[in-house]
């Protein structure tokens, strides 16, 4: 039996890290991400021609791909396009695109599929929605958000051309500026009725984009080692590297195990999902955590073991902190994950 990843995906995997190192480095995600915008909306276009957005991508190819976006902090709506809004309806959108589920009576995809406060009424020009939608993932980049609404006592999803009704998008000022949060301000707003089960969408959603996160988890955690190891190799104290120290080694040696944990669960997930194998909810939940715990450890520990640097505003490694608690935070925080995981588990 073979755990590899094939020879296309490897080569996939090659040709996404060198295209990420040549276009994002760390000045220009730094650039971009202080920027008005937040992203270059000419991406969109390469990422098409580069296949990142071809609809034949099963899931671990997409995991390859998010995994590298990780290592090099995309700063664009793709996460956001494939794995919320294209997992929503079944394939990665034409434009850039979101899912907005989170409102005053759902906090959670799982919540949303049985209830939110957001309305869809029906009148003679076509479907409605009244509601403030919350935390929407790069809701200022999409030009269509998919949003879950109450249709009388059901919840039903809706597509909402955002690039015909920019007076709803608010964008609000968060942590990671890199991946930003706004809100959908709707009242009254034409939007197309979707036919789809939105429970089976909303489940196929968190699944989807738990499971992508945790390899996103695995790359960013992977440069913040990367970062902090490099350092530690060419920092000197008493004529000696720092990382010969044990205080230095051993933190970063941790950081390390807690990777290498969190990456095969992430893989794992990615196949369970992919594979509709039966233990997916355990492994996404496994992934989950795991993940949350080594991508944010590692960066604390990174930037614990660089000493001054690590937390200036001038050093890229904040901003994968920033990303890690993003991560951490999505779909419900890390200690409702670790119930959830002692739930499937125990019973």
């Amino acid at each position: 039996m073979d755990f590899a990843f094939s020879e296309e995906q490897e080569m996939l995997r090659a040709a996404a890290r060198e295209w990420l190192a040549d276009r994002y480095p760390a000045d220009r995600v730094a650039t971009l991400a202080d920027g008005d915008e937040g992203w270059d909306p000419g991406v969109w276009k390469e990422l098409t021609e580069l296949g990142w957005l071809d609809p034949e991508l099963d899931l671990l190819e997409q995991a390859v791909l998010a995994e590298e976006a990780g290592y090099a902090l995309l700063p664009a709506p793709w996460f956001s396009s494939v794995a919320l809004a294209g997992a929503a309806v079944g394939g990665p959108p034409s434009r850039p695109a979101t899912l907005a589920w989170a409102d005053d009576a759902a906090r959670t995809l799982r919540e949303a599929a049985n209830t939110v406060s957001c309305r869809a009424d029906d009148d003679v020009d076509g479907w409605r929605l009244t509601g403030v939608k919350r935390a929407v993932p790069d809701v200022g980049a999409a030009a269509i958000a998919v949003v879950a609404a109450r249709e009388h006592d059901r919840v039903t999803l809706f597509r909402v051309d955002l690039a015909d009704h920019p007076e709803v998008v608010h964008p609000l000022s968060t942590v990671d500026r890199t991946r930003r949060l706004g809100e959908l301000r709707l009242d009254g707003t034409p939007a197309e009725r979707l036919d789809l089960d939105a429970g089976v969408a909303l489940r196929t959603v968190r699944r989807r984009a738990l499971a992508l996160l945790a390899c996103e988890a695995a790359g960013l955690t992977q440069r913040a080692l990367d970062l902090a190891v490099e350092h530690a190799k060419t920092r000197t104290q008493f004529e000696r590297p720092i990382g010969s120290y044990q205080g230095v080694s051993h933190r970063l040696a941790n950081v390390y195990t807690a990777l290498a944990l969190a990456r095969s669960l992430a893989y794992r997930a990615a196949w369970c999902v992919a594979e509709d194998d039966p233990a997916q909810d355990e492994a996404v939940a496994s992934a989950a955590v795991a993940a949350a715990r080594a991508a944010v450890g590692g960066c604390e520990n990174a930037i614990q073991s660089m000493g001054g640097i690590g937390f200036t505003w001038d050093h890229p490694l904040h901003r994968y902190y920033k990303r890690a608690q993003w991560i951490a935070s999505f779909d419900g925080s890390p200690s409702r994950h670790r119930a959830e995981l002692a739930d499937l588990v125990l019973g």
